[in-house]
């Protein structure tokens, strides 16, 4: 029986699934907390008041929806280069790579640097294509 190991790379993938969480964090806590009659953040009714958020918050929560679109490739990605035999070593790598240009691309999102944050996107699906047919033989 072969020896399964948690890898860097699993634990990037659990990474990932966070980062959406952050995200959401940002959009909804971060920079003070008003009460609700004066526009701070609304539990009874978060998405309404998401839809009415302008600028960094926007973003922020922009930025929620898009870092949950990436994590089913991401995942499967990590999945099928694990059952392919990709090598460990380079796996790990690339997932840790993808996950940093995540965060930096979170980062340019809630700042507003749109030409940034499009160079960071390119490069992290770049990694995940990667991961993807690294166990292609």
């Amino acid at each position: 029986m072969t020896e399964v190991k948690f890898s860097v790379a699993y634990g990037c993938v659990f990474v990932a699934v966070l980062l959406p969480l952050v995200c959401a964090g940002v959009a909804k806590f971060a920079g003070g907390t008003k009460p609700r009659k004066q526009g701070g953040y609304d539990n009874d009714d978060p998405r309404a008041w998401l839809a009415r958020q302008t600028d960094w918050r926007a973003r922020a929560n922009a930025a929620q929806a898009n870092s949950f679109e990436a994590l089913p490739f991401f995942i499967g990605a990590v999945i099928i280069a694990h059952q392919l035999a990709a090598p460990q070593v380079t796996l790990d790598v690339l997932s840790f790579l993808f996950i940093t240009l995540r965060a930096l691309y979170i980062t340019m999102y809630v700042a507003g640097l749109g030409n940034v944050r499009s160079l960071l996107w390119i490069g992290a699906f770049g990694i995940n294509v990667a991961i993807f047919f690294m166990g292609y033989r």
